[in-house]
C-alpha cells in the first residue's frame, strides 16, 4: 500500500492478498545464517473499525508481509529486524513508529533484561511486534481476543486509546518487579546485622546489577514517553492527554523508586564493608594483644639464648657487651627512621 491510501479497504482484504514468498537470504545482516521465508503469522483482533495485529518475534516473512500490505518505510522494517534497537519514536504523515523497552525477568539466568516492543500505530490499526514474549502484552491481547466486552472497551475509542492500554499494562508490570527488588534489599539488610556479612557480598552485587539493568531500561523509556506526549497533540485526540500523562507519571515513579534503591544498595554495600572492617579490626586487636603479651617472653628467651658469655663469665665477657651495644644502635636507628617517615 502506498502512503496516502485508505487503510480500511486494504485491511479488509488483507487475508485475500496473495503472498508469493520464496526462499532467500535475510537482508542487512551479514555474518548470520540465512533465514528461510515461510508463511507470515500475524494474530489479528478486530473491533469497532479498528484492528490490532500482533506478531511475536517477527521473522523475514512477517516483515515482508508488513512491507507489502502497509507500505511502511524500509528503515522502520530494518529496525524491526534488528535486536536491541535504541528506544525511539518516529512520526510520519500517516503513522507513528515506536520502539520501546520494558524490564523482563529471566528465571533461567535469574537476571533482569530488556524486552523490546516495536509498535506501528495508524488511524485504524495498531501493530505490536515484541522481539520476545512480554507477558502483560500477551495477557491483554488474549483477553481482547476472548472477551467481546473488553474488546469493545479498549478498541472503541480509536487506535490511540488502544496504544495507551497496551503501554499502560506493560509499564504497570514493572511495579511488581520493584516490589520484589525492594524485598530483596530488606532481606540483605537483615542478613548484614545477623552476622552473614561475608556470605551476602554476592547478593549485594546481584541486587546492584539488577538495579543498574532496570535503570538502563527505564531511562530511555522516560524520554520516549515524553516524545509520545508531544506527538499525541498531532496524531491523537485531545481527550487522551490525561492518559498519556499517566504513562509519563508511572515511568517517573518507577525511576524515583529506582533512585531510592540505588542509594539503598550503595548504603548497604558501605554498611557491609564497615561491618567486615570492624570484624577485621577485632581480629587485629586480638592478634596485637597476643603479640604484646608474648613480646617480653620472646625478649627474655632471645636475650638469654645468645651464644656468648655473660658478665662474670671469664670466657668472653666482651662479646656480650658488644651484642648489647649493637642492639641499642639498631634500636635508635629504627626509631630515627620511623620518626622521619612520620610513622611515629
Amino acid at each position: 500500500m502506498k502512503p496516502g491510501t485508505p487503510l480500511t479497504a486494504t485491511l479488509g482484504n488483507m487475508r485475500a492478498l496473495p503472498l508469493r514468498l520464496r526462499r532467500r537470504p535475510r537482508p542487512g545482516l551479514p555474518g548470520q545464517e540465512s533465514e528461510q521465508v515461510l508463511e507470515p503469522r500475524p494474530e489479528i483482533v478486530e473491533g469497532a473499525g479498528l484492528r490490532w495485529i500482533n506478531i511475536e518475534s517477527p521473522r523475514l516473512a512477517d516483515r515482508l508481509w508488513l512491507a507489502e500490505n502497509f507500505g511502511f518505510h524500509e528503515l522502520d522494517i530494518e529496525d524491526v529486524a534488528s535486536h536491541n534497537q535504541r528506544p525511539k519514536l518516529d512520526a510520519y504523515a500517516e503513522y507513528i513508529f515506536l520502539v520501546i523497552q520494558f524490564p523482563s525477568y529471566d528465571p533461567d539466568t535469574s537476571r533482569l533484561d530488556a524486552a523490546e516492543l516495536d509498535v506501528f500505530m495508524g488511524p485504524d490499526y495498531v501493530i505490536t511486534l515484541p522481539n520476545q514474549p512480554i507477558p502483560p502484552l500477551r495477557a491483554v491481547f488474549e483477553r481482547a481476543e476472548a472477551r467481546a466486552d473488553f474488546r469493545t472497551e479498549v478498541m472503541s475509542h480509536g487506535s490511540g486509546r488502544l496504544l495507551y492500554e497496551i503501554l499502560d499494562r506493560c509499564v504497570d508490570a514493572g511495579f511488581p518487579m520493584l516490589g520484589q527488588l525492594g524485598r530483596k534489599l530488606r532481606r540483605i539488610e537483615d542478613d548484614i546485622f545477623e552476622g552473614r556479612s561475608r556470605e551476602i557480598v554476592r547478593d549485594i552485587s546481584n541486587a546492584k546489577q539488577e538495579i543498574i539493568n532496570f535503570r538502563a531500561v527505564i531511562r530511555p523509556q522516560r524520554l520516549v514517553f515524553r516524545d509520545l506526549e508531544r506527538a499525541k497533540q498531532r496524531y491523537l485526540p485531545e481527550e487522551l492527554d490525561i492518559y498519556f500523562d499517566d504513562l509519563t507519571d508511572a515511568s517517573e515513579r518507577i525511576w524515583d523508586v529506582l533512585e531510592n534503591f540505588k542509594e539503598s544498595v550503595e548504603g548497604l554495600e558501605s554498611t557491609n564493608e564497615s561491618v567486615l572492617s570492624h570484624r577485621l579490626n577485632d581480629v587485629l586487636r586480638i592478634l596485637t594483644a597476643v603479640t604484646v603479651i608474648l613480646l617480653p617472653l620472646t625478649l627474655v628467651t632471645g636475650f638469654f639464648g645468645m651464644n656468648v658469655g655473660f658478665p662474670g663469665d671469664p670466657r668472653a665477657p666482651a662479646y656480650f657487651w658488644g651484642v648489647v651495644v649493637a642492639m641499642a644502635v639498631m634500636l635508635m636507628a629504627l626509631v630515627v627512621f620511623f620518626r622521619r617517615r612520620g610513622w611515629l
